[in-house]
């Protein structure tokens, strides 16, 4: 076994209530080697958070309870998870809603439609920076 294979996986927190993109996204994730924790609302992504910090969360913008905006801003409010890497996911294309995702604290933004292939090296490129 190498030191690799020994190596704890990053966890990724994925927080969509589209159930088939949430199980594609997680999919893809898991088959290049991390840990995922699944949500499917705002308020699921938070207490999650809360239980198992994550070493980064996707987020789609458009959920029930909590947005992905809200739930950045808790994220970021949070002592335990004010560092946690954010990537939202969303089908707003507008330039103010891209701001507002900004604003509310995320890393980057990913439009849907979108490849599988991108947001796994988006999350690859956040992770390896840390």
């Amino acid at each position: 076994m190498s030191a690799e294979d020994s190596a704890p996986k990053q966890v990724i927190l994925i927080a969509d209530d589209d159930e088939d993109i949430l199980q594609l996204v997680a999919f893809r994730l898991e088959r290049s080697g991390y840990t995922v924790i699944k949500a499917r609302d705002g308020e699921e992504a938070i207490e999650a958070a809360r239980k198992q910090v994550p070493d980064l969360a996707v987020l789609d913008v458009r959920m029930p309870k909590f947005d992905g905006f809200e739930v950045t801003r808790a994220l970021r409010a949070d002592e335990a998870t004010k560092r946690v890497p954010v990537i939202l996911l969303t089908a707003k294309v507008q330039d103010g809603d891209v701001q507002r995702g900004f604003d509310a604290g995320a890393d980057d933004y990913v439009r849907k439609p979108f490849s599988p292939q991108e947001l796994r090296s988006r999350v690859q490129a956040i992770l390896g920076r840390r």
